[in-house]
């Protein structure tokens, strides 16, 4: 599909449904015209139209918080896009990580967990410290105990693979991934530069696979 094979609406626009690429979450609603998403295609970063400005609107222009394309999708009647993107920053101009924030309705009978909710929550106990948490015990005592704290889950890791107990493995890992989330947080590393370093190392793997097979 081309540029030319999407339907613009009368005002020769299209909607954009921003996506991060990594989370996955929803991160903004924008619309396009023909110019702004050939810009978006050869700068390999969102530009969109603005309605209320009518120009060209490069996100990040002006706050720094590029959104780097990785991939341009059209649904099945090629009226509407999703953008995915990697973000340099927030998202919302209100500076919240994305622009969907206002809860309407949930389900409290599905349960969801990500790791990046718990990466959010232990933020929360971070900066709230609220009395009698074990999350708030650790970044009371600093550092040194959450070090000394991931070395003993490392060490129960390596008991229960060597058992070969799937549950007891299976139990100490997920001890070991907390306490490591604790530490990031502690130290400002955010999931998203574990992910940053992982994507650079599958594509250095990548690279190697095949000068290999040459």
């Amino acid at each position: 599909m081309t540029i030319q094979d999407l339907k613009f609406d009368e005002k020769g626009l299209i909607p954009a449904v921003v996506q991060d690429f990594f989370t996955k979450r929803v991160l903004t609603v924008a619309y396009m015209n023909a110019e702004s998403l050939a810009v978006t295609l050869w700068e390999k970063r969102t530009c969109f139209w603005s309605r209320s400005r009518q120009e060209l609107w490069r996100k990040g222009e002006t706050s720094g918080n590029v959104q780097h394309v990785v991939s341009v999708t059209a649904d099945c009647d090629g009226d509407a896009l999703v953008v995915e993107v990697i973000k340099d920053g927030p998202a919302c101009h209100l500076g919240t990580d994305s622009c969907f924030t206002n809860l309407l309705f949930e389900d409290e009978t599905v349960q969801r967990f990500t790791l990046q909710a718990l990466y959010e929550l232990l933020q929360q106990r971070n900066a709230e410290r609220p009395e009698g948490s074990y999350t708030t015990y650790l970044f009371q005592k600093g550092r040194e105990k959450i070090l000394k704290k991931v070395g003993e889950e490392c060490t129960e890791v390596i008991i229960g693979a060597m058992k070969n107990s799937r549950e007891e493995t299976i139990y100490e890992i997920s001890d070991l991934c907390y306490h490591v989330l604790v530490l990031m947080v502690e130290m400002g590393l955010t999931p998203a530069d574990v992910r940053a370093e992982l994507a650079s190392r599958h594509i250095i793997d990548h690279k190697v696979k095949q000068e290999t097979m040459q």
